[in-house]
């Protein structure tokens, strides 16, 4: 039996004096240095020192309570973050407390590979130990990149965005880069690895098919850590500079590896990769993010309904189902392991 719904995510600063220590809850081991701290901490105080994430967070559970209660589902959706309050260790407490035996746990990341994904099963794992044994059973739902509403909603999102546009714009999807050395770990070892740039790669075909786009980009924002250490490129900003050099005149950016607007959508596609656009005369549109389209619920209450009454799982690409773990284990042996990061 199933007793609630958790809502995992990474978590966001809601005031200045929260931006400083939750950049380094984020950062914390991966050796990235001072004064890169220093700098995102600016692109966050340029904003009020308030990242969007949490909020969004809170209108998306409200649309899941009331499609769970359209559904005639009786699930309680509790809150949890990585990083920053409500921490998802004080969460789980309180579900025990509340008499929560087993949950579901729904993390807002659509990709596998380590940050998204078996960071996720981490924190469950640290939540469970951190509460002992009255901790409820926790069970992290699967990856939804090629779920038909995830695809619907951002390929409507890209159109809208097209309205704004001349004919003829380049499309250019973009998700969170990742060091090279963990996307070549991502998923079990069997598949070759890459799990998660071959799982972007797809969820980008999926959208530029369904919005009958003739051509189509995928390139990587908000990399962090030592420059030796070799990322997922290109950068969004430089790709844009490289095709205002081969004549493109419009750029239409879809986050498609994002389900909300935190803060890094809003600074480095909103502000860095639109000034840079600007600079160069170039038309610029961004695509939004689907958390708060009213398939973004629905797609959660389907998920959860695979669980409850053994639904079918609806997917467009011939990718395994992955992601769904018990209590913090992986998906499967070696799956996604943590790569360790140079200290810089």
């Amino acid at each position: 039996m199933t007793d609630a719904l958790l809502w995992l995510s990474f978590g966001g600063p809601e005031s200045p004096a929260d931006v400083r220590p939750f950049l380094e809850n984020v950062t914390r081991g991966r050796g990235v240095p001072p004064e890169r701290l220093d700098e995102v901490e600016q692109h966050y105080q340029h904003f009020g020192g308030v990242s969007p994430i949490n909020r969004l967070n809170r209108e998306a559970m409200d649309a899941v309570r009331a499609e769970l209660a359209a559904a005639g589902i009786d699930l309680p959706v509790y809150f949890g973050n990585r990083n920053w309050h409500p921490m998802v260790e004080d969460t789980v407490a309180k579900m025990a407390a509340d008499g929560v035996r087993s949950a579901l746990v729904f993390p807002t990341s659509a990709y596998g590979g380590y940050s998204a994904c078996r960071q996720y099963d981490e924190d469950i794992a640290r939540a469970r130990e951190s509460v002992g044994d009255d901790a409820p059973d926790l069970v992290k739902l699967r990856h939804f990149f090629d779920h038909p509403l995830f695809v619907s909603a951002f390929a409507d999102a890209v159109r809208a965005a097209a309205a704004d546009l001349p004919e003829g714009y380049r499309l250019v999807f973009t998700a969170h880069s990742v060091p090279d050395s963990a996307d070549r770990a991502a998923g079990p070892p069997e598949e070759g690895g890459r799990r998660y740039s071959r799982q972007v790669a797809e969820a980008a075909r999926l959208v530029a098919a369904e919005v009958g786009a003739d051509g189509f980009d995928v390139v990587w924002q908000s990399r962090s850590g030592p420059p030796r250490i070799p990322w997922l490129e290109p950068d969004v900003v430089d790709h844009v500079e490289a095709l205002h050099a081969d004549g493109v005149r419009a750029v239409l950016v879809c986050p498609v590896g994002f389900v909300s607007d935190h803060l890094e959508v809003v600074w480095d596609l909103d502000t860095e990769a639109k000034e840079k656009a600007e600079e160069l005369g170039m038309a610029f549109a961004r695509a939004a993010t689907p958390n708060g389209d009213p398939r973004f619920a629905e797609l959660v209450v389907e998920l959860v309904r695979e669980h409850l009454a053994g639904a079918e799982a609806r997917k467009l690409s011939d990718f395994p189902v992955g992601g769904c773990t018990r209590n913090g284990a992986p998906c499967a042996i070696a799956c996604c392991e943590p790569v360790r990061r140079p200290v810089s």
